[in-house]
C-alpha cells in the first residue's frame, strides 16, 4: 500500500467515523408545532422521554402485489440512546423497543407522514402496549418516530430475477418519542 493510498484510506475511515458519531449523538426533539398533524400525540397522552436510534432498516428484494420485484421492508435493527448519549436499549422487528432494564413496548402503526427528504423513512405514530418486565417502557401508550435520517430502500438493485431474495441494510437514525397517559 502506498503512502498516498494509506492517507486516503485513513481519511475515508475518519470521515465514516465522524458520520457515525454524528448519528449517535442525541438530537433535540422537534417541537409539537412542527409535527405533522397525523402523528401528533393523541388526546390524553404526553411525551415522557425521547431516545435516539442509530441502526439499519432491512429490505429484501421480492415480488410485490402485482408480481414485479421491489424492495420489501423486513425489519429495523437499531441501538437506542438516552439524551446524555448512554445506551438505553434496542429497537427491532414487531416493531418493538426493549430497554436495558428488561421492559419492552410493542407498537402498532396508527399514522404516518413523509420524512423530510426522499431518502428518509417516514415519521410515524404507533400505539404501544407494554410487554416484558416492569421498567422504563412499562407505561408507554404510544410512540412517535420523528427526525428520521436515511433508511429508505434504494431505487435500484431489485429489477431482475437474479436479485430476488437479496437483502440490504440501509443506515438510518431517528428520534423515538415515548408517550404516556396524562
Amino acid at each position: 500500500m502506498t503512502s498516498n493510498t494509506r492517507h486516503l484510506s485513513l481519511a475515508a475511515t475518519l470521515a465514516g467515523a465522524a458520520v457515525l458519531a454524528a448519528c449517535a449523538s442525541p438530537r433535540p426533539t422537534a417541537p409539537a408545532a412542527e409535527l405533522p398533524a397525523a402523528i401528533k400525540a393523541p388526546d390524553g397522552e404526553r411525551p415522557a422521554f425521547t431516545w435516539h436510534a442509530v441502526g439499519v432498516q432491512i429490505y429484501e428484494c421480492r415480488a410485490g402485489d402485482k408480481g414485479a420485484l421491489a424492495w420489501q421492508f423486513v425489519a429495523p435493527e437499531a441501538e437506542l440512546y438516552a439524551p446524555g448519549g448512554e445506551r438505553a436499549g434496542t429497537h427491532g422487528a414487531g416493531p418493538h423497543w426493549a430497554a436495558l432494564d428488561g421492559s419492552k413496548a410493542i407498537g402498532t402503526l396508527k399514522a404516518r407522514a413523509n420524512g423530510q427528504r426522499e431518502a428518509d423513512i417516514p415519521w410515524l405514530l404507533l400505539s404501544a402496549k407494554s410487554a416484558g418486565a416492569n421498567g422504563k417502557l412499562a407505561g408507554v401508550t404510544s410512540v412517535q418516530r420523528i427526525n428520521t435520517l436515511g433508511g429508505n430502500a434504494p431505487a435500484k438493485g431489485c429489477e431482475v430475477a437474479a436479485d430476488s431474495g437479496k437483502r440490504i441494510r440501509q443506515g438510518y437514525s431517528a428520534d423515538y418519542v415515548f408517550l404516556v397517559a396524562r
